[in-house]
């Protein structure tokens, strides 16, 4: 597959992705039993009915569902999201102010995970069946099992509850002004809610790392390595690493997914104002137009962060193209 193909066929894929992300999420909150505007003026509103008629127009609810989303599909097409609901103010600019925290707070997780989930793999699988490889696929299994706002909970009660170590919540100090907050405030806010979001990817990775790195150091070539004199140090480094990288940026890059629907959970337990908290009032209120601008933002940048698992193949093994191996 040449490039030019492999661009146009990249582009169709995400292209449909997002008419099918858009479609199923305006079905779902077209379906939902939240009346937007009960949330919006509040179920014990003493409003008159032409007020209620007034709301209904400016909000477009009482048009017919096609016609509501042919409209938002129409303004997004010209660059515009529409307005959400819940905050009462354009959709772009929700996504934008609350996309940073979220993003710190993915990419730390994920880098966490990532890199100890990695090493964690590689220890278990050089000392298999010892106490070490059984504690960690102990803590794998229970960190696996663990839903992430129990863990969550967990996290807020003994840290922050009983030790008192770190903040209840929210993004930076509730007592400061924003011009006041420093980025030692803001690190300290973010380390609870991502090291519980970390908590989804980690036992996956460890797992499947110290299976893939337990078949390559069983492997004959390995056992040849050995038989020439290389230390298990030279074994390690020369052979089980660089053969266990691709497995392990494919997983990596997986969790993205895994990640950014964690994060809705793992947000609201800790009042965290990124997208995920963001997601939650929308589906709460029946929020539209905010849903699918986040709905179609985290498909875009799950889609990216897959392709970029594509593009990394090639670079840590050359033999690899978009396609498959070189003829």
């Amino acid at each position: 597959m040449n490039r030019v193909k492999y661009i146009c066929f990249t582009a169709a894929r995400m292209l449909t992705l997002l008419i099918g992300v858009c479609v199923i999420s305006f079905i779902l909150v077209s379906a939902s039993p939240v009346d937007p505007l009960e949330s919006y003026i509040g179920p014990e509103s003493t409003m008159s009915e032409e007020a209620r008629a007034e709301v209904e127009e400016y909000w477009g609810l009482n048009d017919p569902p096609v016609e509501r989303f042919i409209k938002w599909a129409d303004n997004t097409l010209h660059g515009d999201l529409g307005r959400s609901i819940t905050y009462d103010m354009p959709v772009s600019q929700v996504i934008f102010s609350r996309f940073w925290y979220s993003l710190a707070l993915i990419l730390t997780a994920w880098i966490l995970s990532g890199v100890l989930g990695f090493a964690a793999g590689i220890l278990a699988a050089l000392r298999r069946g010892s106490i070490i490889d059984r504690g960690i696929k102990a803590v794998c299994l229970v960190f696996q099992s663990a839903p992430v706002f129990w863990f969550g909970l967990l996290m807020l009660t003994v840290f922050s509850s009983i030790l008192g170590w770190f903040p209840m919540g929210q993004a930076a100090p509730v007592d400061k002004l924003a011009e006041d907050v420093t980025l030692w405030d803001r690190i300290y806010h973010l380390i609870l809610p991502a090291v519980t979001l970390s908590i989804l990817g980690i036992s996956k990775i460890t797992l499947y790392t110290r299976q893939k790195a337990t078949e390559i150091m069983n492997s004959d070539y390995i056992l040849f390595a050995r038989a020439r004199g290389e230390s298990e140090r030279q074994v390690v480094m020369r052979h089980c690493l660089r053969n266990i990288s691709i497995p392990a940026v494919t997983v990596q890059f997986a969790s993205f997914s895994e990640l950014f629907g964690g994060i809705a959970l793992a947000e609201t337990v800790f009042s965290y104002p990124g997208l995920g908290s963001a997601i939650t009032d929308a589906a709460m209120n029946a929020d539209a137009p905010l849903l699918m601008g986040i709905a179609m933002f985290s498909a875009v940048f799950v889609f990216v962060g897959n392709l970029t698992a594509n593009i990394l193949y090639a670079v840590i093994d050359p033999r690899l193209k978009e396609g498959g191996y070189r003829a």
